[in-house]
């Protein structure tokens, strides 16, 4: 049986099999996740922010350029190779209109999340971001499978897998 480990806004973990990750209230945040197969070790980030703009926080996870290095340390102390890292992402969403670019969060989450992982040499399987509903997310380590539902908007819930 799969444990489901849950990761809270601004948190990250790293899991061997059996291993379901899940992070739940993406609006603007963007959850990122990260697999080694051959090693049968994943992890995920709830990232909330891009930038830490060069300060020293007591939480590294809330930002893209400080938290998904963390993970990549604690993915690599279980024993993945960063080299072998694979990544899907989710979030990102526009939840206020008429807003400004400077407030444009998800938006800028994304682009500092594709940033860090092409400095990494991370590929990029697949995504689902941007639009305007929240997502919550499940990623299964074993089979590299994201769950993805969405919720908001006026519209009914819809599942999607990436």
């Amino acid at each position: 049986m799969d444990s489901k480990l849950i990761i809270g806004i601004g948190e990250f973990k790293a899991a061997k099999n059996p291993s379901i990750l899940v992070t739940l209230g993406l609006g603007s945040c963007v959850g990122v996740c990260l697999r080694d197969s051959a090693s049968g070790i994943g992890g995920l980030i709830h990232v909330m922010l891009p930038d830490s703009g060069g300060k020293v926080v007591n939480k590294p996870g809330k930002y893209a350029d400080l938290g998904i290095p963390k993970l990549l340390e604690e993915m690599a102390k279980l024993g993945a190779n960063i080299s072998r890292l694979e990544a899907k992402m989710a979030g990102g969403a526009a939840m206020f209109k008429n807003t400004g670019s400077s407030m444009e969060v998800g938006k800028r989450n994304v682009e500092a999340i594709r940033k860090v992982l092409a400095s990494k040499r991370i590929r990029l399987l697949s995504e689902d971001t941007g639009g305007n509903r929240a997502r919550s997310i499940e990623f299964t380590v074993e089979s590299g499978v994201l769950r993805i539902r969405k919720v908001g908007g006026g519209e009914t819930t819809e599942m999607i897998e990436i």
